[in-house]
């Protein structure tokens, strides 16, 4: 008959019990067989026809600390994970929530006629009441939510993840100097792309050893989004997942990102080795793009791109020499140095917010002209009709000074004392 350790458990609460023989059983052969049974009877005195030590008994309470600490610690990263697990799903419930909003708002505003329209691959007619009621039933959906954290910061072994818009402040914090040096990989989910360009900057300064850069449910709709990662340090790998990212759907999205980040070297997109075909290819099919794009800019635009130390090679590429290929010779030397080509610096990204932001400084701009030059106008009109006014009047006025004059010196010897008499004046 075997007996487990359940069975014999009952039997610590015999206090009178000194003596006791499992030899023979299954459960004798566990490693864990006498600790266990020391440390739950410590009445015994002799165990297998053995008598027990008092060092026998101390080992037997250290083995079951030690197993107590072990289960302690096995059961802290089992809720660990677990609330790991929760935040992440409530992060992406918010994401959802947010992107349908975003999905039914556009709808909204193309279809102003009750037509049904399509959220999620789901049909539903929108009605009046509904959509007013949208952001109540959305902002309660969202405090619903809220009960968990909004956002995630996780370092795994050479990986920083970020989950949520929230998670970007992580950026901000003081981290010491091993912590940021062993990150490698910085993994996006659930943030906006235009919200991770702006910390960008942050980003490089922060973590000067990150060469991968992982993407999933960022919004990466357009290949003119890549153009921001330009202003990273260096990139070696870059993985968009398809998920959250339609800008995948694209079947040159990879030879865009090769042309345009050409200055990295990326060794690797989406885990494939980037081959010297690759490249090529990738040449061919965007060299033209760029140097469209720089033909179009204006002089002093493409100087505040480029900057001074590139004005010579500007210069060069106006005069169209060296170019073949569609490369020329001031992009090659960019590349053998190991910064941006000048003419791929042309083709750059603005946020949503930041193009906002330039559209409402550009209205400013307009309006500050626009009445800068009718208080010129209104002030040259008005000195034009005074200049009329004089020619008007001019010639009676002369008349005037001429005729007053005369009669003052008609008569010398008064105009002489008058004379006299206004020094005086002037002198008392």
């Amino acid at each position: 008959m075997e007996i487990s350790f359940e069975d014999i458990l009952c039997l610590a609460d015999s206090s009178s019990l000194s003596d006791i023989t499992l030899d023979g059983n299954p459960i004798a052969q566990e490693t864990w067989y006498k600790h266990t049974v020391l440390h739950h009877m410590m009445q015994l005195r002799q165990l297998d026809m053995k008598r027990i030590t008092e060092e026998e008994r101390r080992m037997a309470s250290v083995a079951a600390r030690k197993e107590e600490e072990r289960k302690r610690e096995s059961h802290k990263q089992t809720l660990l994970k677990e609330k790991k697990r929760l935040t992440i799903c409530n992060i992406a419930r918010q994401w959802e929530i947010q992107q349908n909003r975003i999905a039914l708002v556009a709808s909204l505003n193309q279809d102003k006629d009750n037509e049904p329209c399509q959220i999620n691959g789901s049909a539903a007619y929108v009605f009046p009441e509904e959509s007013r009621s949208l952001d109540t039933i959305l902002s309660s959906a969202v405090q619903g939510l809220s009960v968990l954290e909004s956002h995630l910061v996780e370092v795994e072994g050479d990986t920083l993840c970020l989950y949520g818009a929230g998670a970007l402040e992580c950026l901000d914090r003081n981290w010491s100097v091993q912590t940021a040096g062993i990150i490698v990989t910085v993994s996006f989910m659930f943030i906006e792309f235009d919200e991770i360009v702006q910390a960008l900057t942050k980003l490089k300064i922060k973590f000067p050893n990150s060469v991968h850069l992982k993407f999933k449910e960022t919004n990466l709709v357009t290949l003119q989004q890549f153009n921001a990662l330009a202003q990273m340090h260096r990139i070696e790998q870059l993985t968009v997942d398809p998920q959250g990212n339609p800008v995948v759907n694209f079947s040159l999205w990879k030879y865009y990102v090769l042309f345009r980040l050409n200055h990295f070297n990326l060794q690797k997109i989406n885990g494939v080795k980037v081959t010297g075909n690759d490249i090529v290819m990738a040449e061919r099919l965007f060299g033209i793009l760029a140097y469209v794009a720089s033909s179009e800019l204006p002089h002093y635009r493409m100087l505040s791109l480029i900057g001074e130390s590139r004005r010579k090679q500007f210069h060069y590429l106006l005069e169209g020499k060296g170019k073949k290929s569609g490369i020329g010779s001031e992009e090659s030397s960019d590349n053998r140095s190991g910064g941006e080509s000048t003419t791929r610096a042309t083709l750059n990204y603005m946020t949503k917010d930041f193009h906002m932001e330039k559209l409402e400084e550009i209205k400013e701009r307009k309006t500050f002209c626009q009445t800068y030059i009718e208080n010129l106008v209104k002030e040259a009109a008005d000195i034009n009709m005074k200049n009329e006014s004089l020619q008007k009047l001019w010639p009676q006025m002369f008349i005037e000074l001429v005729r007053d004059a005369v009669i003052e010196i008609r008569n010398k010897n008064s105009y002489m004392k008058l004379c006299l008499q206004r020094i005086t004046d002037q002198k008392q």
